[in-house]
């Protein structure tokens, strides 16, 4: 369900990898960076009244059906903006894209390049979780994709999606956090369409700084018609440099077969 996501606004995005890398001397913070890459469930927390967040990376998927070999390639990229305590406004958008398609049965290959079209969107969080009493931490997301990319890569109109987050801190370094949601899209011939989200992801923190993750993302639940169920088994790791520096690694495999087979990516996220 993730668009191929510009106007200014999104180009600018899309060279922000390069800027988070000069821009890691920032203000010291009490408690550790929360991001919400690599894995594909969002984290319930915001990043606070007034902080900044820059959360950006590159991104390789590969995948080969009915006589066709592709490879996209993303500079996937989140902005958060504390607007109070308990919520932030964000910008997203897969940033710089770049495909190539290759025909096996006759030896043609054709490549694409532009832009991903950008999201906006609220995160609120609504709830503080407890481990004693297995309270979980709770927030709702709204976006809304909007259609500003470049046209290979561009969406059909705004599409809207509506998630919550629930996320429960276990024994020993454990977590859990689950991800139902909507979303409305149109399909190849035009027709608006309601489609579903679910996600689960299970979190294990080794030390203070390095944390791993097993999760299976249903990205887009929906008919046939509707581009079938997209979802993946996903994995990868997290490392704290400091408590405003995190950098991550992620792998992710088809589970369906409407699914593409691999992707892989690394990022970076910068709080302020």
């Amino acid at each position: 369900m993730r668009s191929r996501r510009p106007l200014a606004l999104p180009r600018v995005l899309a060279v922000t990898p390069v800027l988070a890398l000069c821009l890691v001397h920032t203000v010291r913070a009490e408690e550790p960076i929360s991001t919400d890459r690599p894995d594909f469930v969002e984290s319930s927390d915001v990043v606070g009244k007034g902080r900044f967040q820059l959360e950006t990376g590159f991104s390789s998927e590969r995948n080969k059906a009915d006589g066709v070999k592709e490879r996209l390639t993303t500079t996937p990229t989140l902005l958060r903006f504390g607007l109070n305590d308990t919520m932030e406004f964000r910008v997203e958008t897969d940033g710089i894209s770049r495909l190539r398609s290759e025909d096996t049965t006759t030896g043609i290959t054709t490549r694409e390049r532009g832009y991903a079209d950008t999201a906006i969107g609220i995160k609120w969080h609504t709830m503080d979780g407890d481990e004693a009493t297995g309270r979980p931490s709770m927030a709702w997301l709204l976006h809304a994709d909007l259609e500003t990319g470049s046209r290979a890569f561009r969406g059909d109109g705004v599409r809207p999606s509506l998630r919550a987050v629930a996320e429960w801190d276990l024994p020993n370094d454990w977590s859990v956090g689950v991800m139902p949601g909507v979303f409305v899209d149109k399909n190849e011939d035009g027709d608006r369409f309601v489609g579903g989200i679910a996600a689960i992801t299970v979190g294990k923190s080794w030390t203070d700084r390095f944390k791993t993750f097993f999760e299976l993302a249903g990205q887009q639940l929906s008919s046939k018609k509707n581009g079938g169920n997209i979802a993946t088994w996903d994995t990868g790791a997290t490392y704290l440099i400091t408590n405003d520096v995190q950098v991550d690694i992620g792998f992710s495999w088809a589970a369906t077969k409407d699914t593409p087979d691999f992707a892989w990516g690394v990022g970076v996220a910068v709080r302020f």
